[in-house]
């Protein structure tokens, strides 16, 4: 099959979240808004504190998995099973919220930069209503490669004979962060089947063949095919490349709940108000 080729660029937006933390929204706006199984991308970033000390206080979920991954600051996370992690830069949480979880995420930091994304991803209808569970896994567990100008952090999937430390998710990802030296090239295996996408986050870089150019706060949509190929130009570049298996099921999303149907979300709802959402 040929290399993945770009067919469409998507530009983040200014948004607000939690209690009122400063983000950019790049995937789950009106221009995109999502990449099956992908729902939601975030990327926060600032060294203003009234941007972030606000933080995420108790929030419910259902339905689908919340993926933090830290390059700058600290996050902490609570819930209501008492729960306890601290997120530092290079580490990731991968968060299935299964059933129903209440939970918080709050800076450990009064100034400096706080920088990192969170991703949603969906759960198929048959395991919308599993357990919780979390996977925490700080950055020295994150393997990590450099070959010919490209550095990549394995979070999730394999890439250059390293497997990501997040393991058991149902619809297989790779989530990887590539770093570019100037005029390095980066090429990544990928299950045709899957869906694919890369945010830039650092620079300047062309992606797929034939090349496509990709700004800071840019998002490409792959098409079909059973690699990509990213390159930097005269200065470097960073980015995330992310895949999964798409589940190919009715979306219904409202707020903090993504399920398969309206009444499902209706449903949640009803159990946040009686007391039996967490049962």
């Amino acid at each position: 099959m040929p290399t993945r080729s770009v067919v469409r660029i998507v530009s983040g937006r200014p948004a607000s979240d939690g209690a009122g933390v400063q983000l950019f929204r790049v995937m789950g706006t009106a221009d995109l808004d999502h990449v099956d199984p992908f729902l939601l991308l975030d990327e926060f970033r600032s060294d203003r504190p009234d941007d972030y000390l606000a933080g995420f206080p108790d929030h419910p979920h259902r339905g689908f998995e919340t993926v933090t991954y830290m390059l700058a600051g600290a996050m902490e996370h609570r819930d209501h099973a008492g729960n306890r992690g601290l997120l530092g830069p290079g580490s990731i949480q991968w968060m299935t919220a299964g059933r129903g979880i209440i939970h918080s995420e709050m800076p450990r930091q009064q100034d400096g930069l706080m920088w990192g994304f969170q991703l949603w991803v969906n759960l198929p209808a048959s395991h919308k209503m599993t357990a919780p569970r979390y996977q925490d896994i700080p950055s020295n567990r994150v393997s990590t490669a450099t070959v010919d100008g490209a550095t990549v952090r394995v979070l999730a999937g394999e890439s250059l004979g390293l497997h990501g430390p997040v393991v058991g998710i149902v619809t297989e990802p790779l989530y990887l962060d590539v770093a570019l030296a100037p005029g390095a090239s980066f090429r990544q295996v990928l299950p045709p089947e899957h869906s694919a996408f890369v945010y830039v986050f650092e620079g300047e870089a062309r992606v797929g063949e034939p090349a496509s150019p990709l700004k800071r706060g840019s998002l490409a949509v792959l098409g079909p095919g059973d690699s990509v190929l990213v390159s930097a130009g005269d200065a470097p570049a960073r980015l995330l490349l992310l895949a999964a298996r798409p589940l190919k099921e009715p979306i219904a999303r409202y707020g903090p709940f993504v399920m398969n149907t309206r009444a499902e979300i209706a449903q949640a709802f009803q159990d946040l108000q009686n007391g039996t959402f967490l049962s």
